[in-house]
């Protein structure tokens, strides 16, 4: 297992809901990558809770679709945006049982479109929630000049 840098950390104005660690409302995820996967270890927040003390499900939806946006930088090796996000939600996520592990595959790529299985687990190990995420994808060049994507070096170290 490796972790992926997260080289948008010095751009101007950077605070992604979902990765940015200067965004205190937000999500706050790291990434490693463990073979085919892409990782988040993840404590939730008492204030990211829907009902008493469970997870919102929009808020395993973001943290799904996050972790395949990083699956799109450091698999499919440019930058994308979301086409459709699949959730089905199996069983209640608690914000107060400990970390969650969220974790995402690449499952088929072509030249405009990558699909994505993204699912969280509890601390226990139990499959909560699954989604199957798809992203169309931008050439590298337009990645690279219009949306910031740094290239795929810029995510680990040499």
């Amino acid at each position: 297992m490796r972790r992926i840098i997260n080289p948008y950390l010095q751009t101007k104005g950077y605070k992604c809901f979902g990765c940015s660690p200067d965004n205190k409302l937000g999500l706050q995820m790291e990434f490693f990558e463990d073979g085919d996967y892409v990782i988040s270890k993840w404590l939730p927040k008492d204030h990211l809770a829907g009902y008493g003390n469970i997870l919102h499900g929009g808020i395993q939806s973001t943290l799904m679709d996050e972790i395949a946006s990083w699956v799109v930088y450091v698999k499919a090796k440019t930058a994308g945006v979301t086409a459709t996000l699949n959730v089905k939600y199996k069983s209640t996520v608690y914000t107060d049982r400990g970390t969650l592990l969220i974790r995402a595959r690449l499952t088929d790529q072509n030249k405009k479109l990558a699909t994505i299985y993204a699912e969280l687990l509890d601390n226990e190990g139990r499959v909560c929630s699954e989604a199957e995420v798809k992203y169309f994808l931008f050439p590298v060049e337009i990645a690279k000049n219009k949306y910031n994507y740094p290239g795929e070096d810029a995510f680990f170290e040499n």
